[in-house]
Protein backbone atom coordinates (compact mmCIF):
# COMPACT_ATOMS: atom_id res chain seq x y z
CA UNK A 1 0.00 0.00 0.00
CA UNK A 2 2.90 2.36 0.74
CA UNK A 3 4.98 1.16 -2.24
CA UNK A 4 4.17 4.11 -4.54
CA UNK A 5 5.32 6.58 -1.89
CA UNK A 6 8.48 4.64 -1.24
CA UNK A 7 9.23 4.57 -4.96
CA UNK A 8 8.56 8.29 -5.24
CA UNK A 9 11.00 9.01 -2.41
CA UNK A 10 13.75 7.38 -4.43
CA UNK A 11 13.33 9.82 -7.28
CA UNK A 12 16.05 12.44 -7.62
CA UNK A 13 15.19 16.09 -8.19
CA UNK A 14 15.27 17.55 -11.69
CA UNK A 15 14.73 21.21 -12.55
CA UNK A 16 13.22 21.62 -16.01
CA UNK A 17 13.37 25.00 -17.73
CA UNK A 18 10.74 25.22 -20.48
CA UNK A 19 11.34 27.75 -23.24
CA UNK A 20 8.66 30.09 -24.53
CA UNK A 21 7.98 30.69 -27.32
CA UNK A 22 8.27 27.10 -28.52
CA UNK A 23 6.45 24.78 -30.88
CA UNK A 24 3.98 25.73 -33.58
CA UNK A 25 4.37 29.06 -35.34
CA UNK A 26 1.60 30.84 -37.25
CA UNK A 27 2.76 29.48 -40.61
CA UNK A 28 2.73 25.88 -39.40
CA UNK A 29 -0.65 26.34 -37.72
CA UNK A 30 -2.05 27.73 -40.96
CA UNK A 31 -0.61 24.95 -43.14
CA UNK A 32 -2.00 22.15 -40.95
CA UNK A 33 -5.38 23.88 -40.75
CA UNK A 34 -5.48 24.13 -44.57
CA UNK A 35 -5.13 20.35 -44.89
CA UNK A 36 -7.73 19.72 -42.18
CA UNK A 37 -10.22 22.13 -43.76
CA UNK A 38 -9.63 20.65 -47.20
CA UNK A 39 -10.46 17.20 -45.80
CA UNK A 40 -13.61 18.58 -44.18
CA UNK A 41 -14.73 20.32 -47.36
CA UNK A 42 -13.88 17.74 -50.01
CA UNK A 43 -13.43 14.55 -48.01
CA UNK A 44 -10.58 12.06 -48.28
CA UNK A 45 -8.29 11.71 -50.00
CA UNK A 46 -6.57 15.09 -50.10
CA UNK A 47 -3.07 14.90 -51.53
CA UNK A 48 -0.19 16.91 -50.09
CA UNK A 49 2.98 17.56 -52.06
CA UNK A 50 5.89 17.05 -49.67
CA UNK A 51 5.47 16.88 -45.88
CA UNK A 52 3.12 19.73 -45.00
CA UNK A 53 5.56 20.59 -42.19
CA UNK A 54 8.64 18.70 -41.04
CA UNK A 55 7.17 16.64 -38.21
CA UNK A 56 6.37 12.94 -38.36
CA UNK A 57 3.69 13.12 -35.63
CA UNK A 58 1.83 15.85 -37.54
CA UNK A 59 2.15 14.03 -40.86
CA UNK A 60 0.95 10.73 -39.40
CA UNK A 61 -1.99 12.48 -37.72
CA UNK A 62 -3.07 13.97 -41.05
CA UNK A 63 -2.60 10.61 -42.78
CA UNK A 64 -5.02 9.13 -40.26
CA UNK A 65 -7.58 11.75 -41.33
CA UNK A 66 -7.20 10.92 -45.02
CA UNK A 67 -4.25 12.97 -46.32
CA UNK A 68 -1.89 11.29 -48.77
CA UNK A 69 1.65 12.64 -48.96
CA UNK A 70 3.66 12.53 -52.17
CA UNK A 71 6.93 14.08 -53.29
CA UNK A 72 6.00 15.10 -56.83
CA UNK A 73 2.89 16.43 -58.53
CA UNK A 74 2.82 13.61 -61.08
CA UNK A 75 1.99 11.25 -58.20
CA UNK A 76 -1.31 13.10 -57.70
CA UNK A 77 -4.22 11.55 -59.67
CA UNK A 78 -6.64 13.71 -61.61
CA UNK A 79 -9.75 14.98 -59.88
CA UNK A 80 -8.50 15.22 -56.29
CA UNK A 81 -7.43 18.26 -54.26
CA UNK A 82 -3.73 18.82 -53.64
CA UNK A 83 -2.04 21.05 -51.05
CA UNK A 84 1.45 22.52 -51.43
CA UNK A 85 3.56 22.45 -48.25
CA UNK A 86 4.41 25.35 -45.95
CA UNK A 87 7.96 25.47 -47.34
CA UNK A 88 6.88 26.78 -50.74
CA UNK A 89 7.24 25.34 -54.23
CA UNK A 90 8.86 26.43 -57.51
CA UNK A 91 6.58 28.37 -59.86
CA UNK A 92 6.54 25.38 -62.19
CA UNK A 93 4.51 23.33 -59.69
CA UNK A 94 1.30 25.43 -59.55
CA UNK A 95 1.69 26.03 -63.30
CA UNK A 96 1.70 22.26 -63.89
CA UNK A 97 -1.30 21.85 -61.55
CA UNK A 98 -3.23 24.45 -63.52
CA UNK A 99 -2.38 22.76 -66.82
CA UNK A 100 -3.85 19.53 -65.44
CA UNK A 101 -6.91 21.30 -64.05
CA UNK A 102 -6.10 20.23 -60.48
CA UNK A 103 -7.81 21.90 -57.55
CA UNK A 104 -4.82 23.05 -55.50
CA UNK A 105 -4.28 25.01 -52.30
CA UNK A 106 -1.02 26.75 -51.55
CA UNK A 107 -0.07 26.41 -47.85
CA UNK A 108 3.23 28.26 -48.31
CA UNK A 109 4.01 30.30 -45.20
CA UNK A 110 3.29 33.97 -45.98
CA UNK A 111 6.78 34.87 -44.75
CA UNK A 112 8.27 32.49 -47.30
CA UNK A 113 5.99 33.94 -49.99
CA UNK A 114 7.36 37.35 -49.05
CA UNK A 115 10.88 36.13 -49.85
CA UNK A 116 9.60 34.82 -53.20
CA UNK A 117 8.26 38.26 -54.08
CA UNK A 118 11.52 39.90 -53.00
CA UNK A 119 13.45 37.54 -55.29
CA UNK A 120 11.25 38.45 -58.24
CA UNK A 121 11.72 42.18 -57.57
CA UNK A 122 15.50 41.92 -57.33
CA UNK A 123 15.69 40.01 -60.62
CA UNK A 124 13.37 42.57 -62.26
CA UNK A 125 15.88 45.23 -61.16
CA UNK A 126 18.62 43.36 -63.01
CA UNK A 127 20.33 42.15 -59.83
CA UNK A 128 21.92 38.77 -59.22
CA UNK A 129 20.87 37.28 -55.89
CA UNK A 130 23.16 35.75 -53.28
CA UNK A 131 20.81 33.50 -51.32
CA UNK A 132 21.81 32.33 -47.85
CA UNK A 133 20.37 28.90 -47.12
CA UNK A 134 20.84 25.14 -46.98
CA UNK A 135 21.30 23.13 -50.16
CA UNK A 136 18.37 20.80 -50.83
CA UNK A 137 15.97 22.29 -48.27
CA UNK A 138 12.45 22.56 -49.75
CA UNK A 139 12.30 26.27 -48.97
CA UNK A 140 15.52 26.88 -50.90
CA UNK A 141 14.32 24.78 -53.84
CA UNK A 142 11.03 26.70 -53.87
CA UNK A 143 12.72 30.11 -53.76
CA UNK A 144 15.20 29.27 -56.51
CA UNK A 145 12.20 28.16 -58.55
CA UNK A 146 10.72 31.67 -58.49
CA UNK A 147 13.38 33.17 -60.75
CA UNK A 148 15.14 32.19 -64.00
CA UNK A 149 17.91 29.62 -63.75
CA UNK A 150 21.25 31.23 -62.97
CA UNK A 151 19.69 34.29 -61.32
CA UNK A 152 20.67 33.14 -57.81
CA UNK A 153 23.80 31.76 -56.15
CA UNK A 154 23.54 29.75 -52.92
CA UNK A 155 25.63 30.80 -49.91
CA UNK A 156 25.69 28.11 -47.21
CA UNK A 157 28.62 29.14 -45.01
CA UNK A 158 30.74 32.11 -44.03
CA UNK A 159 33.48 30.61 -46.19
CA UNK A 160 31.09 30.74 -49.15
CA UNK A 161 30.41 34.41 -48.43
CA UNK A 162 34.15 35.07 -48.31
CA UNK A 163 34.89 33.25 -51.56
CA UNK A 164 31.92 33.86 -53.86
CA UNK A 165 32.70 35.64 -57.12
CA UNK A 166 30.16 37.56 -59.17
CA UNK A 167 30.10 39.01 -62.66
CA UNK A 168 28.73 42.41 -61.65
CA UNK A 169 29.45 43.44 -58.02
CA UNK A 170 27.44 46.65 -58.46
CA UNK A 171 24.18 44.84 -59.18
CA UNK A 172 23.68 42.37 -56.35
CA UNK A 173 20.96 41.52 -53.88
CA UNK A 174 20.83 39.10 -50.96
CA UNK A 175 18.03 37.08 -49.41
CA UNK A 176 17.90 34.35 -46.79
CA UNK A 177 16.02 31.22 -45.90
CA UNK A 178 13.57 31.91 -43.06
CA UNK A 179 14.77 29.18 -40.66
CA UNK A 180 18.50 29.83 -40.27
CA UNK A 181 20.78 30.54 -37.33
CA UNK A 182 20.34 34.22 -36.47
CA UNK A 183 24.00 34.62 -35.51
CA UNK A 184 25.50 32.70 -38.43
CA UNK A 185 23.31 34.53 -40.92
CA UNK A 186 24.26 37.92 -39.45
CA UNK A 187 27.93 37.03 -39.96
CA UNK A 188 27.34 36.01 -43.58
CA UNK A 189 25.29 39.12 -44.36
CA UNK A 190 27.96 41.34 -42.80
CA UNK A 191 30.63 39.66 -44.93
CA UNK A 192 28.63 40.10 -48.13
CA UNK A 193 28.01 43.75 -47.28
CA UNK A 194 31.72 44.23 -46.58
CA UNK A 195 32.78 42.66 -49.88
CA UNK A 196 29.98 44.15 -51.97
CA UNK A 197 29.03 47.57 -50.56
CA UNK A 198 26.37 48.09 -53.25
CA UNK A 199 24.47 44.90 -52.37
CA UNK A 200 20.86 45.42 -51.32
CA UNK A 201 18.45 43.20 -49.42
CA UNK A 202 15.89 43.16 -46.64
CA UNK A 203 16.66 44.93 -43.40
CA UNK A 204 19.05 42.47 -41.76
CA UNK A 205 17.71 39.20 -43.17
CA UNK A 206 14.53 37.25 -43.84
CA UNK A 207 14.73 34.96 -40.83
CA UNK A 208 11.17 34.70 -39.56
CA UNK A 209 9.96 35.99 -36.22
CA UNK A 210 9.31 32.45 -34.93
CA UNK A 211 12.83 31.21 -35.71
CA UNK A 212 14.36 34.31 -34.08
CA UNK A 213 12.11 34.10 -31.02
CA UNK A 214 12.77 30.40 -30.40
CA UNK A 215 16.52 30.89 -30.68
CA UNK A 216 16.38 33.85 -28.29
CA UNK A 217 14.49 31.76 -25.73
CA UNK A 218 17.08 28.98 -25.94
CA UNK A 219 19.88 31.53 -25.55
CA UNK A 220 18.24 32.76 -22.36
CA UNK A 221 17.65 29.26 -21.03
CA UNK A 222 20.69 27.17 -22.05
CA UNK A 223 23.37 28.84 -19.88
CA UNK A 224 21.44 27.59 -16.83
CA UNK A 225 21.15 24.04 -18.16
CA UNK A 226 23.37 20.97 -18.10
CA UNK A 227 21.28 19.43 -20.88
CA UNK A 228 18.81 20.78 -23.45
CA UNK A 229 16.25 18.66 -25.28
CA UNK A 230 14.89 20.03 -28.55
CA UNK A 231 11.75 18.36 -29.86
CA UNK A 232 11.76 18.33 -33.64
CA UNK A 233 12.47 16.34 -36.77
CA UNK A 234 15.97 15.77 -38.08
CA UNK A 235 14.97 17.39 -41.39
CA UNK A 236 13.59 20.46 -39.61
CA UNK A 237 16.01 23.33 -40.19
CA UNK A 238 14.70 25.53 -37.37
CA UNK A 239 14.86 22.61 -34.90
CA UNK A 240 18.45 21.80 -35.80
CA UNK A 241 19.37 25.44 -35.29
CA UNK A 242 17.85 25.35 -31.77
CA UNK A 243 20.10 22.41 -30.90
CA UNK A 244 23.13 24.29 -32.24
CA UNK A 245 22.24 27.43 -30.27
CA UNK A 246 22.01 25.43 -27.04
CA UNK A 247 25.40 23.81 -27.68
CA UNK A 248 27.00 27.20 -28.33
CA UNK A 249 25.69 28.36 -24.98
CA UNK A 250 27.56 25.50 -23.30
CA UNK A 251 24.86 22.88 -22.76
CA UNK A 252 24.80 19.33 -24.06
CA UNK A 253 21.92 19.32 -26.54
CA UNK A 254 19.97 16.61 -28.34
CA UNK A 255 17.26 16.67 -30.98
CA UNK A 256 14.47 14.16 -30.37
CA UNK A 257 11.21 13.58 -32.18
CA UNK A 258 9.38 12.08 -29.22
CA UNK A 259 9.91 11.06 -25.59
CA UNK A 260 10.68 7.50 -26.69
CA UNK A 261 13.93 8.73 -28.26
CA UNK A 262 15.35 10.00 -24.96
CA UNK A 263 18.56 8.24 -23.93
CA UNK A 264 18.43 8.30 -20.14
CA UNK A 265 22.23 8.03 -20.00
CA UNK A 266 22.24 11.69 -21.08
CA UNK A 267 20.90 12.54 -17.62
CA UNK A 268 23.84 11.17 -15.61
CA UNK A 269 24.93 13.98 -13.29
CA UNK A 270 22.32 16.35 -14.74
CA UNK A 271 20.29 18.60 -12.43
CA UNK A 272 18.98 21.27 -14.82
CA UNK A 273 17.33 20.40 -18.14
CA UNK A 274 16.10 22.80 -20.79
CA UNK A 275 13.16 21.88 -23.01
CA UNK A 276 12.01 23.49 -26.24
CA UNK A 277 10.35 22.52 -29.50
CA UNK A 278 10.87 23.51 -33.09
CA UNK A 279 8.21 25.44 -34.99
CA UNK A 280 6.76 22.25 -36.51
CA UNK A 281 6.41 20.33 -33.22
CA UNK A 282 3.01 20.29 -31.46
CA UNK A 283 2.66 21.07 -27.76
CA UNK A 284 1.39 17.54 -27.07
CA UNK A 285 4.94 16.26 -27.65
CA UNK A 286 6.33 18.75 -25.12
CA UNK A 287 3.85 17.48 -22.55
CA UNK A 288 4.75 13.91 -23.46
CA UNK A 289 8.42 14.60 -22.66
CA UNK A 290 7.51 16.33 -19.39
CA UNK A 291 5.42 13.29 -18.42
CA UNK A 292 8.33 10.95 -19.20
CA UNK A 293 10.65 13.07 -17.05
CA UNK A 294 8.07 13.04 -14.25
CA UNK A 295 8.01 9.24 -14.24
CA UNK A 296 11.72 9.12 -13.39
CA UNK A 297 12.37 12.31 -11.43
CA UNK A 298 10.75 14.70 -9.01
CA UNK A 299 10.35 17.51 -11.51
CA UNK A 300 10.02 21.22 -10.89
CA UNK A 301 9.34 23.34 -13.96
CA UNK A 302 10.12 26.96 -14.73
CA UNK A 303 8.98 28.82 -17.84
CA UNK A 304 11.61 30.95 -19.55
CA UNK A 305 9.59 33.46 -21.56
CA UNK A 306 11.38 35.90 -23.86
CA UNK A 307 8.50 36.88 -26.15
CA UNK A 308 4.75 36.48 -26.55
CA UNK A 309 3.60 35.63 -30.07
CA UNK A 310 0.20 36.71 -31.37
CA UNK A 311 0.75 36.35 -35.12
CA UNK A 312 -2.10 34.83 -37.15
CA UNK A 313 -2.11 34.32 -40.92
CA UNK A 314 -5.21 34.34 -43.12
CA UNK A 315 -6.41 31.16 -44.79
CA UNK A 316 -6.72 30.84 -48.59
CA UNK A 317 -9.93 32.35 -49.95
CA UNK A 318 -11.08 29.00 -51.28
CA UNK A 319 -11.43 27.74 -47.71
CA UNK A 320 -13.16 30.76 -46.20
CA UNK A 321 -15.55 31.60 -49.03
CA UNK A 322 -19.32 31.07 -48.71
Amino acid sequence: MNAPFAHSALKSDLAVLVAAPRGFCAGVDRAIHIVELALERWGAPVYVRHEIVHNRFVVDSLKDKGAIFVEELDEVPDGVPVVFSAHGVPKAVPAAAEMRGLNYLDATCPLVSKVHRQAERLVDQGRHILFIGHQGHPEVIGTFGQVPEGAMTLIETLEDAQAVTVADPENLGFLTQTTLSVDDTADMVAELQRRFPSIIGPKGDDICYATSNRQAAVKAMAPRCDLVLVIGATNSSNSQRLREVAEREGAAAYLIQRAAEIDWAWFDGVQHVGLTAGASAPEILVQEVLAALGERYTVTTENITTAVEQVVFKLPRALVAE
